[in-house]
């Protein structure tokens, strides 16, 4: 308590009866915003003094007597002597005042004690006046650039980025997302420039005293979250784009690279239709503005109307940008335009429930690629993508539950990660399969109805669904939405489901637990899930069947009710649950049906196992072996089969799994035995795929594209084939031509892997080739990509000096991107150490840096926890963020994941690595 007293000490907070109940981390809900009329006027021509100052106009409804307002600012000068408030319903205009203001840091408040009493059932008016530099900090109302290379100048724009707590940067307001309320925007800029904002330009005039400069104000909003809220002043063009319902769509970008927005604009429009079928809900908008921004700290973000990106998420180059880039793109604007719906049209009520928002348009993206693109395959790519990556995360004791607690801003950006948007997503998935297709598009069709421009919580959802699906006969009415879904959002955490066959009475026995990947904590009582269960055997390969034949069932205490599966098959029959994945776990099985299924997979019938549920197989049995439940022996066995195997999933699946072991095993005297083995499983695919040779245009499935890029990639890191000297005579062809910015003759699905295979390989003039052209690049795709191969240097002074380049912001890397190349260096053989050691050194620097981007530490350190192995190298990190903690403010909990995942691999150094290299050899 003692902190409490002496924050409110400092700041002279009375303690008045408004105060003395006061919640230090919520806003008060005395009062409650109605509408906003903001006007800020930027200040571009002069690079030494970048500003903005503007006025917000606030009506504030009265919900109890009050004598303050509290509200939110941060880095704002508010001058206090022009400060107005008064009434402005009943009878006439009455004037209050304020007697003093405050600042309370901790919470970013700023609280206007009032002369008389506000009460209850009235509106008043408070008008302040504001100013601030437009800073660079990607967050907030901020600055950002790109070199006109005619002109030979340096071009500025501005623009914003608020969620989830950054409005308060830009002008003082309710910055909560429970404080829906509509706003009016004006804009004052010089006449050159372009203003954007969510809603159409309603009039544009000059402004009254400063010459040359014209205010633009913009029809006013509909019911709005402030983070949603979203303007910029730029000198872009743009695309313009048809739809046949009337919404205006528009895509902008700089000049000089407005011809990488045709796939966008063209996209774009077919997402929005999409959507409005599926939710059977029209787009509330009159326009559609997407943006790409030169720096820009997220991939993208879904402002209501006026959708910002970063450049490598929206443009897309068919001469510079590979096949995965474009499907990137697409899969970000069906994402941020789904959020349109769910997000702006229905926002969560607080940010506990972010995953409503983020879980939901990581998953319809996903059915809307699709729809759209149907030759790409991407919903099994992009299920599996999902689920791989929370396997991982969400297997730490240091996860966190789907809808989680937020008690400090600061956990708030933490909450953007794996959990909220790919666990949210799975599990979705899930429900959407076991409720089928009618139950799930009525009920959220009528969530969106009943809270459209309001907010909700989970359970609202859940009890649209719950109704929509007794309604539909999709469910039994003994369940519910709720009980089911508690169970994968409140708490931490996926089961491991372990199948006991009792081959006579052809019965199985299945039991569940918590898989925890730290084998040092019992996972004995770690939760119940509620798990629906799919199943097929060798004989009826139903595999296509994904709704549940059984439940696993949780007590109302959380106990697991034990489960026995009957009607199974002999003995010499295996069976697999969880047909196509079609839930977030994993499945264990006994010794007899792990050897039924690995003579399935190395026999000539291993398709008949669903490509799906091989990917499974590997995933599941690869975790297993690391965590000591199964032997490597049995898992090596399952991956060899991997010589037949011709699908992308597999393959993802596998590879995504050795890249741990390898970061390992490769700095240890067994790495030439497990080169060997990835060799000997690798070759025949690669020739297969006739190598790294440009047979692209032959092949007529996206995925195979995608499994050649793969595949191409390890083949040159192990030196299968001839992959290394192609790569090399590509990068010398590129390297001879007359004109490389123009003129690059390696095909465009293998660069990364030509760029990173002959800067490993190469010289130092070859790395300054491949610098120089980063430097003259124009596309942010292949910016991108040069940026990570310039990582794959083994020469100690080139990553060394290549450290120093990434955090300069002098040197052409923004600030958006050095996590890219700081990553490409740290993944790397001999960069880790350099990295590390950098890392380590140079904390201070990298934190003021980065200043405020919460985000971008926890990104390095990424590469860095993956390879840290040993108890010694784990004592010293975890002394160096212990001492560090003043520069890491905001990463608590990826510091928390990145000592307990470096934990994991000193368990496995020692407890597997002697009985792994035995397992490799004996395969050898």
């Amino acid at each position: 308590m003692k902190c409490v007293f002496l924050i409110l000490a400092a700041l002279g907070l009375s303690l008045a009866e408004e105060s003395s109940t006061y919640d230090h981390f919520r806003l008060p809900t005395a009062l409650r915003p109605q509408k906003y009329d903001v006007r800020i006027l930027t200040q571009l021509e002069n690079p030494d003094d970048f500003r903005f100052n503007g006025t917000v106009k606030i009506q504030i409804e009265v919900l109890q007597n009050t004598h303050n307002i509290t509200l939110h600012s941060k880095d704002l000068t508010i001058n206090d002597t022009e400060i107005t408030l008064k009434q402005i319903n009943g009878n006439g205009n009455s004037e209050n005042c304020i007697t003093s203001t405050e600042r309370n840091p901790t919470h970013d408040f700023y609280i206007l004690n009032t002369c008389e009493k506000l009460l209850a059932g009235q509106v008043y008016e408070l008008s302040l006046r504001f100013s601030a530099q437009l800073q660079d900090q990607l967050a907030g109302y901020y600055r950002s650039s790109y070199e006109d290379s005619v002109a030979n100048e340096t071009r500025w724009i501005s623009v914003t980025q608020f969620e989830p707590s950054s409005a308060r940067l830009a002008f003082p307001c309710f910055d909560e997302p429970g404080y829906k309320a509509s706003f009016a925007i004006t804009l004052g800029y010089h006449q050159k420039y372009t203003g954007l904002s969510n809603m159409p330009v309603k009039e544009t005039r000059k402004h009254e005293s400063i010459p040359d400069y014209v205010w633009t104000a913009f029809e006013e909003s509909v019911p709005m979250s402030t983070y949603l809220v979203a303007y910029s002043v730029n000198d872009f063009s743009h695309k313009p784009s048809t739809l046949p319902n009337g919404t205006l769509f528009r895509t902008w970008a700089r000049p000089n690279a407005i011809d990488q927005c045709d796939y966008a604009a063209e996209f774009g429009p077919k997402v929005l239709q999409y959507y409005e079928q599926l939710f059977g809900t029209k787009f509330p908008l009159p326009k559609v503005d997407q943006i790409a921004v030169p720096d820009f700290s997220a991939g993208a973000m879904e402002n209501w109307g006026l959708v910002t990106y970063a450049e490598v998420s929206l443009l897309y180059s068919p001469e510079y940008s590979s096949q995965v880039a474009k499907q990137g793109t697409a899969n970000i604007v069906a994402h941020e335009l789904a959020h349109q719906w769910f997000g702006n049209l229905v926002t969560m009520e607080w940010w506990t429930d972010l995953w409503l928002n983020e879980g939901f348009a990581t998953y319809v993206a996903g059915l809307c690629v699709e729809d759209i693109h149907p030759e790409w395959r991407t919903l099994q790519i992009e299920t599996m993508s999902n689920l791989l990556t929370i396997f991982r995360t969400d297997s730490l004791e240091s996860s966190h539950p789907i809808s989680r607690p937020i008690e400090m801003t600061s956990q708030t950006s933490e909450s953007f990660d794996a959990i909220s948007y790919e666990k949210g997503s799975s599990v979705i998935r899930m429900m959407h399969l076991f409720l089928g297709e009618e139950a799930f598009r009525t009920g959220l069709k009528s969530y969106l109805e009943r809270y459209a421009y309001k907010n909700a919580e989970q359970d609202n959802l859940w009890e649209s669904l719950t109704q929509a699906a007794h309604k539909a006969g999709s469910m039994s009415t003994d369940y519910d939405i709720k009980t089911i879904m508690d169970s994968w959002t409140l708490q931490t955490g996926y089961p491991v489901i372990n199948v006991t066959r009792n081959y006579t009475a052809r019965t199985a026995k299945l039991s569940q637990e918590r898989y925890l990947l730290n084998t040092d904590i019992s996972r004995a009582h770690k939760g119940c899930w509620w798990v629906p269960l799919s199943y097929t055997s060798q004989e009826e390969k139903d595999f296509n069947n994904t709704a549940p034949k059984e439940w696993m069932e949780c007590t109302e205490t959380g106990e697991s009710v034990p489960k026995i599966i009957e009607d199974l098959p002999g003995a010499d029959e295996w069976v697999i649950f969880n047909n196509q994945l079609s839930a977030p776990y994993k499945v264990n099985y006994d010794a007899q049906n792990w050897r039924l299924l690995i003579e399935t997979l190395n026999s000539e019938e291993y398709q008949s196992i669903h490509v799906v549920n091989r990917a499974q197989l590997i995933d599941d049995v690869l975790y297993f072996a690391w965590t000591g439940e199964q032997d490597y022996e049995i898992a090596l066995q399952v991956i060899s089969y991997l010589q037949r195997e011709r699908e992308l999933l597999p393959w993802k699946s596998a590879f995504e799994n050795l890249k741990l072991v390898n970061r390992i095993v490769r700095q240890t005297p067994s790495f030439g035995f497990f080169k060997s083995f990835v060799k000997k499983i690798i070759t025949p695919v690669y020739e297969h795929l006739n190598g790294i040779n440009d047979t692209f245009s032959s092949i007529p499935q996206q995925d195979q594209v995608l499994l050649k890029m793969m595949v191409v990639n390890w083949a040159c890191q192990y030196q299968v084939g001839d992959c290394v000297p192609q790569a090399l005579a590509y990068y010398r062809n590129w390297r001879s031509e007359a004109n490389p910015d123009e003129k690059n003759p390696v095909p465009i699905n293998v660069r990364s892997t030509v760029y990173c295979t002959s800067i490993k390989h190469g010289s130092d003039s070859d790395w300054e080739f491949l610098w120089t052209r980063y430097k003259r690049s124009n596309v942010a795709a292949e910016k991108r990509t040069i940026l990570t191969a310039l990582g794959c240097s083994r020469e100690v002074w080139v990553l060394q000096r290549y450290l120093e380049l990434i955090f300069d912001g002098k040197e052409g890397i923004r600030k958006g991107d050095s996590k890219w190349a700081f990553q490409a260096v740290a993944k790397t053989e001999v960069g880790f150490l350099l990295a590390k050691k950098y890392f380590m050194d140079n904390i201070e620097s990298i934190s003021a840096y980065y200043n405020q981007l919460l985000k971008s530490i926890p990104r390095l350190l990424v590469p860095l926890q993956k390879q840290i192995y040993t108890r010694k190298d784990y004592a010293e990190f975890k002394t160096f963020l212990a001492d560090s903690q003043k520069f890491l403010k905001g990463s608590a909990e990826a510091i928390q994941q990145t000592l307990e995942i470096i934990l994991t691999n000193v368990q496995w150094q020692e407890r597997n690595y002697d009985q792994f290299t035995r397992a490799i050899k004996h395969l050898l």
